[in-house]
């Protein structure tokens, strides 16, 4: 995965859109159904991701399939 400059291993939503292949829009609807994986808010508004919870957001849903 292409990862934009972020620090400690946090993914911007573009990175996860990216990686998975979604729109942006598709992503915030996960989100709005808590199917997303958890992120975090900076003051600025901009939500931010660990790679560790995404990688562990993956896993389970191979593990559901």
């Amino acid at each position: 995965m292409a990862e934009t400059a972020t620090p400690r291993g946090m993914l911007t939503v573009a990175d996860i859109c990216k990686d998975l292949g979604i729109a942006r829009s598709t992503f915030y609807d996960w989100k709005a159904k808590g199917r997303a994986p958890k992120c975090k808010k900076l003051p600025n508004g901009e939500l931010r991701i660990r790679r560790a919870v995404y990688e562990a957001w993956l896993t389970k849903l191979e593990d559901a399939a």
